[in-house]
């Protein structure tokens, strides 16, 4: 079994983040979102993986290499231009040999990929889309199918109130190589609105597969937060390293190498990266701090993400839903406003 996953889309919601990372690279407590992503896929006995890619895909290649230290086999083949979802599978369709999923690369997600192959075993349609159901599907796209799973509608992003199902597409798809025919060569193609409901006008089947998994889009940074939270609370099963501080509370990750000042008050849902260095007296809630972020004394900072090797000076104070790029400096005494972006390599905030 193969596995494409879809990784060129630039992240422009998590900017600045994004400006010196691609967005699947961004990391899940201390190990690349797309790390996590193959790491399921080998579990499920899936053991060769294309990257379809488009921005910034050298930082992929030099950190995946050939695959073979995750025991995987991995392709790239990058983009000139955007695809979009269905056309990034037709660039892709010369290395498929046979029935292959399709993962979103921002999606974090529970769902037991084994089950779902058994399903496509039976239902023996074209193919089978993960669904979930959600409070509000009027942000998503709405799929609608009978009692045995067989598709018969897509309605995207519907008005609310007046939503057909509350079963919205989420991301993962297993899918026959005879889906390619549908797919025009050469130009943007969306799977979402052309593709799926182009199979379903041709009269082929396509298959439900809803399940009460654990998912998030990770695409903005307040859902990468919540992401955290689950992790570390454990709504979301994730395996975290044994290469960390165990000395803390069990919503705390502390990577191997932090330094923390004894004084230093650390709330709850907080992950402080490799090689962290931060003062006395800092008051850290419901944040990320990726690697080598340096924190001054006397600083607080609340449900904030925080770039690598950032610097936040002494007496600071970093409002709620900030987000701060790369390298950023951040000159002591500061007091960012909540909900600020804060990027650009080697910025200052004065």
């Amino acid at each position: 079994m193969q596995a494409i996953v879809l990784v060129g889309g630039e992240g422009t919601r998590l900017r600045p983040l994004t400006f010196g990372t691609p967005k699947p690279m961004v990391p899940i407590a201390g190990v690349p979102f797309l790390a996590r992503t193959v790491e399921r896929l080998h579990e499920a006995g899936i053991d060769e993986v294309i990257f379809a890619a488009g921005y910034m895909p050298q930082a992929i290649v030099d950190y995946f290499g050939d695959g073979s230290a995750f025991k995987m086999k991995i392709t790239y083949v990058i983009e000139a231009e955007p695809l979009g979802t269905a056309g990034a599978l037709k660039n892709v369709e010369r290395y498929i040999h046979g029935p292959f999923f399709v993962l979103n690369g921002d999606v974090l997600t529970s769902l037991d990929l084994r089950a779902m192959m058994e399903f496509h075993r039976k239902s023996g349609g074209l193919g089978v889309l993960h669904l979930i159901r959600v409070e509000d599907p009027s942000a998503f796209g709405c799929v609608v199918h009978d009692a045995t799973g067989r598709i018969s509608a897509f309605v995207e992003k519907p008005p609310k109130g007046s939503e057909p199902t509350d079963e919205v597409n989420a991301g993962t798809y297993l899918l026959e190589p005879s889906v390619f025919a549908m797919i025009p060569a050469g130009r943007n193609v969306s799977i979402e609105r052309e593709t799926f409901p182009a199979i379903l006008v041709s009269d082929q089947r396509l298959y439900a597969y809803t399940t009460n998994d654990y998912w998030i889009d990770l695409g903005r940074p307040e859902h990468y937060l919540s992401a955290h939270r689950d992790i570390l609370s454990g709504a979301m099963p994730l395996a975290l390293s044994s290469d960390h501080d165990r000395s803390l509370p069990g919503e705390v990750y502390v990577e191997a190498g932090a330094h923390i000042d004894p004084t230093t008050q650390l709330g709850a849902n907080v992950v402080v990266g490799r090689g962290c260095s931060i003062g006395a007296r800092v008051k850290i809630s419901d944040s990320v701090l990726w690697d080598e972020v340096v924190v001054g004394d006397d600083v607080e900072i609340e449900s904030s993400i925080i770039a690598s090797r950032a610097r936040i000076g002494a007496h600071a104070t970093i409002g709620a839903g900030t987000v701060i790029g790369h390298d950023v400096v951040i000159e002591p005494g500061t007091h960012i406003a909540p909900d600020s972006r804060i990027g650009g390599t080697a910025a200052a905030a004065r």
